[in-house]
């Protein structure tokens, strides 16, 4: 065999792969919105497939099944979401309670906002029981409660978030980091709000931060407090 045609016979295989990923990637990308738009019973594997511009037999080829496609799709963008997260809790790990909660806060808001689809998924599986919705919890949810809701119980400690159930905090916090960028259409339309209007996320961020984790106040000074790092 000829040095030309061996390498010829290699690259064909690898050829072959970039093509099977770049077929997945769009299969992924459509599953995502598709699955975001209409939940899973309302989504077919049909509609994924023209929605990628593929042959609707590379779904079973490539995932089996509608079920196996759900769980590829929601763990790729809860995945990214929780690389996210983890990032931002390693970068503001030497600062106090307060500002690694705030980065949790700034970092939920701007992914929520670059994929939508996360939350959108969320409010369709959350509608009623389903093993997807338990494996979402387990697999990625889960996780996400418990770190929060250990740095949130420091901050009530401290008197800078409001009392009260912690597990109800978090999730006040987490409705309005998401599930407001989620309903982004409905805001521009009742209430003028364009989230995509330069700037407006950030406000969202520091607005949610405030509400939920304002500074406390020094009687003598009027300035705001925050607590040493480790306090």
């Amino acid at each position: 065999m000829s040095v030309e045609s061996k390498n010829t016979e290699e690259k064909a295989p690898r050829k072959q792969q970039k093509r099977s990923l770049k077929t997945q990637q769009k299969l992924l990308d459509a599953a995502i919105e598709a699955f975001s738009e209409n939940g899973f019973k309302g989504t077919s594997t049909r509609d994924i497939a023209v929605r990628a511009g593929v042959h609707h037999p590379l779904i079973t080829y490539h995932f089996k099944n509608k079920e196996e496609l759900w769980r590829a799709a929601a763990d790729r963008i809860f995945s990214e979401f929780n690389v996210s997260m983890s990032r931002a809790l390693q970068e503001s790990v030497n600062e106090c309670p307060r500002t690694r909660m705030a980065s949790l806060i700034r970092t939920y808001v701007h992914y929520a906002a670059s994929r939508p689809a996360l939350h959108k998924v969320l409010v369709q599986e959350a509608s009623h029981p389903s093993s997807r919705l338990e494996w979402l919890i387990r697999t990625h949810l889960r996780p996400l409660f418990e770190v929060s809701v250990k740095n949130l119980k420091k901050l009530q400690e401290q008197g800078i978030a409001p009392q009260g159930d912690v597990a109800i905090l978090f999730n006040m916090i987490r409705v309005a980091a998401g599930g407001l960028v989620a309903l982004g259409h409905e805001l521009k339309g009742t209430s003028g709000i364009d989230l995509n209007a330069p700037g407006k996320i950030d406000e969202l961020a520091d607005m949610i931060i405030d509400v939920f984790l304002p500074l406390r106040v020094n009687e003598q000074s009027g300035t705001g407090q925050e607590p040493e790092p480790g306090a």
